[in-house]
């Protein structure tokens, strides 16, 4: 069961009732006043007037005006002679007199009277004052009989007592106090319907009780209740109408909520506003909320204020929010200050922080504490973070125990983790399970792995038919297969292999200058494939000085092809003690075929230069 969100005021009660607008049938006083001061004492004084001519109904209504201001001695007379008269609204009233000067059960006594009049206020009165005594049956029966007069108030009460006992009828009953304007029963209906939908209270789960949920919640709301004004902006935030969403946390902070005033300052943080944001959220840490204590001191560790950053992240802890230990864990390891982020790990991993227990086993593991570390990660892993399951699979890898490894790399890989995913691909390729890895390929690559998406593309790529050859420049009008499709995401983000292959095929298509672009990105980015194949482009379009750049650096790279091209590109020039030595080097880079031939070619150079 929810707590109440607001307190309810002694009108709220439903005890006493207001004397304003008579019901014709029962004489029940039901609407509070709205009067000034000036007309409440015109009232008092024409309704004293007809009191002292006897009239009972004057009587009753100057009692109760009397007992709103507090004046219980000036009150009681004229309420004890309205009830002895037969007002039972008079009867409730005097109960609510005698309640308040501690007389329970004479109270109690007046109630009754009034409520088997028929006065619904009176039976949701006397339901209360059972229920408080842990009569519950006495209360069920006089609150059931409030209720089903109507009574919002005691729709409330009745469906309270039904909802702790675990009784299926309290929605019925809930729902017809908010109906009936009651809004802390608009709240708790809105919660109940919202739980129905899952943690989040996503309404996309089920439209239905979502949409009806986020009524009751604006109902609530419109009312005052500043709970409901949290939870109708979270709802309003997750669907993206942020104007609206900012509008109700605004309403719920400027009435104390703390968590509201949170909320609305990440919300002005993600519209840029990081003052106004910082403003909100200093009102909600002064009002203990720790997640706004947590991001001040983000906020102060990105303005490089860390004497700052930490006292909020204490102020945080205090307030019982874990990530404040993990937070000042991560801003001594940023300085520097190991031994301390290891002791304020240690204190938000044993508090449970998953997260901590993770950046804990790191730190344990950067210090060579192997042994220490794993019992951490294993913590961290079964509390359900992903990374902590990812750094198990790194760990039991390194260890050679790939079986073990793999476990850990499908869990994450299941909970969404990219790199987990890749190595679950790699491993069933490895196997020789091909569709499987190509699932696993295609989560990671989809998460933004080049690895991934370079892997996924050789794949597709060697099922695909052989491409009839082309002449460079030759043009070629041909759609991209979904393979070539990967290959250039891959090398889209800087992919080398990729960036070789994508060239490869352009250079297939006859695409000359596409091909280049790819060979001299990969070539600059260090591949010496890179380098050497566009040295082969270079040279067949006559640009043999730029192609001996290129191919010298592949060489230098240890491509032994380029080392070749070299030699025999040294020896055409005449240069032949430079192609001998290119040719050495070939020699010694292989492949063998590569070595095969350099051999020849050395072999007959030396024979030219010693004849």
């Amino acid at each position: 069961m929810d707590v109440m969100g607001d307190k309810a005021t002694l009108l709220e009660t439903g005890r006493f009732v207001q004397p304003a607008d008579f019901s014709e049938s029962t004489g029940d006083l039901s609407q509070p006043m709205d009067r000034d001061e000036t007309g409440e004492a015109a009232e008092e004084a024409r309704q004293r007037l007809a009191a002292q001519t006897g009239d009972v109904e004057a009587m009753s209504v100057l009692g109760a005006l009397l007992l709103r201001r507090g004046d219980l001695d000036g009150a009681e007379p004229h309420l004890r002679a309205a009830t002895a008269a037969g007002d039972r609204a008079a009867a409730n009233n005097l109960g609510v007199l005698l309640h308040q000067r501690g007389y329970a059960e004479d109270a109690a006594g007046w109630w009754r009277i009034a409520a088997v009049a028929g006065s619904a206020a009176a039976a949701h009165a006397l339901g209360r004052h059972h229920r408080e005594r842990g009569d519950e049956p006495a209360a069920e029966y006089w609150l059931r009989q409030s209720a089903e007069q109507g009574h919002a108030l005691g729709a409330y009460a009745l469906a309270d007592l039904l909802e702790h006992r675990g009784d299926t009828g309290a929605e019925q009953w809930m729902r017809i106090a908010a109906e009936r304007g009651h809004r802390e029963a608009a709240y708790r209906l809105a919660r109940a319907l919202d739980r129905r939908l899952g943690p989040e209270g996503d309404v996309g789960d089920d439209h239905g009780a979502g949409a009806e949920a986020e009524q009751w919640y604006r109902q609530a709301a419109a009312r005052g209740h500043r709970r409901a004004a949290l939870h109708l902006g979270a709802i309003l935030e997750r669907r993206g109408a942020l104007k609206e969403a900012g509008r109700w946390y605004l309403t719920s902070a400027k009435d104390g909520e703390a968590r509201a005033a949170c909320a609305l300052g990440f919300l002005l943080r993600d519209a840029g506003d990081t003052e106004s944001a910082a403003v909100w959220w200093l009102r909600a840490a002064q009002d203990g909320d720790g997640n706004a204590a947590n991001a001040l001191g983000a906020l102060h560790a990105e303005r490089g204020e860390p004497q700052t950053a930490e006292r909020w992240y204490r102020a945080a802890m205090d307030a019982g929010d874990d990530n404040g230990a993990y937070n000042l864990g991560l801003l001594c390891a940023e300085q520097g200050r190991t031994a301390q982020a290891e002791q304020w790990y240690r204190r938000a991993a044993y508090a449970g922080h998953r997260e901590a227990a993770n950046a804990l086993a790191i730190l344990l593991l950067q210090g060579g504490d192997t042994a220490g570390a794993e019992p951490w990660f294993s913590k961290a892993a079964e509390a359900g973070s992903v990374d902590a399951a990812f750094n198990l699979g790194i760990l039991f890898a390194g260890r050679g125990e790939e079986a073990v490894a793999l476990r850990w790399y499908e869990r994450a890989a299941a909970a969404g983790h990219t790199e987990a995913a890749l190595q679950v691909g790699i491993a069933r390729l490895r196997d020789g399970d091909e569709a499987e890895a190509e699932r696993h390929l295609r989560c990671a690559a989809g998460g933004g792995s080049a690895e991934a998406a370079y892997r996924l593309a050789t794949v597709l790529d060697a099922r695909r038919p052989p491409v009839p050859a082309h002449s460079l420049g030759e043009p070629v009008h041909t759609e991209k297969s979904e393979c070539e499709e990967w290959y250039e995401r891959a090398a889209s983000q800087g992919h080398r292999r990729a960036q070789v292959r994508v060239g490869m095929l352009a250079a297939a298509r006859g695409d000359v200058v596409e091909a280049a672009r790819w060979y001299r990105e990969a070539a600059e980015a260090g591949s010496r494939n890179g380098a050497f194949n566009l040295g082969l482009l270079l040279a067949r379009e006559g640009s043999d000085p730029e192609a001996a750049v290129w191919w010298t650096r592949a060489a230098d790279a240890g491509h032994g092809r380029a080392a070749l091209r070299l030699a025999l590109v040294y020896a055409r020039r005449g240069e032949l003690a430079e192609g001998q030595r290119w040719a050495d080097r070939a020699v010694a880079l292989g492949p063998a075929e590569v070595s095969e031939r350099a051999a020849r070619l050395r072999d007959a150079l030396r024979e030219e230069l010693s004849a």
